[in-house]
């Protein structure tokens, strides 16, 4: 097997992956970097998780070395698109330690965030600059950064750019620099017009096909749960309860906010990560998860491509994508890199045709079963015995009297699920008295997923009756809204009796209360 210094890297360089423990190169590395750092253009095709950043980081942070190209204000020499945050964030992340050992500067421009600390580190000069098209687009177009000084092009999940809408952004980006630069582009397919990029910006490439992406990794175990509408949300929670990461995806923002809330008031700490959080909840959600302090991501398909955190041991698709290509690249946060990951798709009755339909395109053959909470099967697909940790109960909510009825404010950060309720915070019918747990609501009916449970009386811990509301009511609010800022929403773990018990106990209670 070819070493690093065997392919072209310089040995400075395979020395600081060393000591990041990296010494031996993925197959896109090895087929690659030979062509990439003699300066050729180049396209590489992989799945994801195939090994594409360091494919395409390391070529860069030599050349730049290399040439001793004079860094000047507005003008990097080197440039790297990304469709997402997310992904910008983790490339920078990836160069970052390098470039500092050559004594290069990085810089990640993208939107959501302030621009004067952008502007700011253009202005103070940059060799390497990762940046989402549209935010680039608009400094440039003020004056505050050009593209004529970039000797080193990468476009990175070019399929995704343009199934985001950013090629013709992305065209005018790329007329902007050099005609004679080098360029490399990383797809995982060549559809949807990225064939046009190839053609109109790349000279002769060399194209390595190192894998097929339209087929799943051979480390990947597939399966989906065929379950009941009432037993989906507790055969998800004794699967996140396991030890280990879980990536969950939902098909909406709405979906995977209201997820995360149940999941946390059912005791397993879990965050967030979708369109509709600003980027300081993105950094904070994702470090969280990043440090385990949240061992649950609960996202849309913004975090399908590109999202890398290590170990995560299964993908559960909460609702199966509309499409399989959706299906290849959420699955693909796990089994990276050659480490072994397990993929679940939940599965209810009126699921079954569009599943079947999902696999057959994204050419797997899953193990279908039909499963229920505390099933023996949950245990086998996420081993390991089951923890789960007691929301945080807010301050009490200031009352206001409005009418002669008391009037709660909304400081306490939302309405919350009643713990102990039924179907534990997925917001069930209630019909008798006598529940605990905060966040029940007196007075009959149904509740939409996540929004506490009703009854007709006798509630304690802050319920509604009848004559007013109390102003101990939504008393698991602030619980979800600290779970979401890294997993401080959570206090004392509890391990149940055995590696599906909680689960199974978690139903029990959700039967026994309807």
């Amino acid at each position: 097997m070819s070493s690093f210094t065997d392919l072209g890297v310089p040995t400075k360089l395979a020395a600081a992956l060393a000591d990041l423990g990296i010494t031996s190169p993925f197959p896109i590395q090895a087929a690659t970097l030979p062509d990439s750092l003699a300066g050729r253009d180049v396209l590489g095709r992989g799945r994801t998780g195939s090994g594409k950043t360091y494919a395409f980081v390391l070529p860069v942070l030599a050349r730049l070395a290399e040439s001793k190209s004079p860094r000047r204000p507005t003008r990097p020499r080197a440039l790297i698109l990304a469709p997402t945050r997310e992904l910008a964030t983790q490339i920078e992340a990836t160069i970052a330690p390098l470039a500092a050992i050559l004594g290069l500067r990085t810089l990640t421009v993208f939107g959501g965030v302030g621009a004067n600390p952008q502007i700011k580190g253009l202005k103070a000069g940059v060799d390497i600059l990762v940046a989402c098209p549209g935010r680039l687009a608009d400094h440039i177009q003020q004056g505050y950064a050009s593209l004529d000084a970039v000797e080193i092009t990468v476009l990175d999940e070019a399929d995704h750019m343009a199934d985001l809408g950013f090629l013709p952004v992305v065209r005018r980006l790329m007329d902007g620099t050099p005609a004679n630069g080098q360029r490399m582009l990383f797809s995982a397919t060549l559809d949807n017009g990225v064939d046009v990029l190839v053609k109109r910006f790349m000279h002769k490439p060399v194209t390595h096909h190192v894998d097929s992406a339209a087929e799943a990794p051979i480390e990947m175990t597939h399966h989906v749960l065929h379950v009941r509408h009432d037993d989906r949300f507790p055969v998800l929670v004794d699967l996140t309860a396991a030890p280990g990461r879980t990536v969950v995806f939902t098909r909406t923002k709405r979906r995977a906010k209201t997820l995360t809330r149940q999941l946390v008031q059912a005791g397993v700490p879990a965050v967030e990560l979708h369109g509709n959080l600003a980027q300081n909840a993105r950094n904070r959600n994702m470090a969280a998860f990043s440090d385990g302090s949240a061992q649950t991501l609960v996202a849309t398909d913004i975090a399908a491509r590109g999202i890398h955190v290590d170990d995560v041991a299964i993908v559960i698709h909460a609702d199966p994508p509309v499409e399989h290509k959706a299906y290849l690249h959420r699955s693909g946060r796990t089994a990276r890199a050659g480490a072994q990951g397990t993929v679940i798709t939940l599965m209810t009755d009126d699921q079954q045709s569009e599943v079947r339909d999902l696999t057959r395109k994204a050419g797997i053959r899953p193990t279908t079963s039909k499963a229920r909470p505390g099933d023996a099967l949950l245990a086998q697909l996420a081993p390991g015995e089951r923890t789960y940790s007691a929301p945080v109960s807010p301050v009490p909510e200031p009352v206001e009297e409005q009418g002669g009825q008391a009037r709660r404010g909304r400081s306490g950060g939302g309405r919350g699920a009643a713990t102990g309720g039924p179907r534990a915070a997925g917001g069930g019918r209630g019909t008798g008295g006598g529940r605990t747990g905060g966040g029940a609501r007196g007075a009959g009916g149904d509740q939409p997923a996540g929004s506490g449970a009703r009854g007709q009386g006798g509630h304690t811990q802050g319920a509604r009756s009848s004559g007013g509301r109390s102003p101990a009511a939504r008393t698991q609010g602030g619980g979800a809204r600290g779970a979401r800022r890294g997993g401080t929403g959570s206090t004392a773990v509890h391990t149940s009796q055995s590696s599906s018990g909680g689960a199974a106990a978690f139903s029990a209670r959700s039967r026994a209360a309807r």
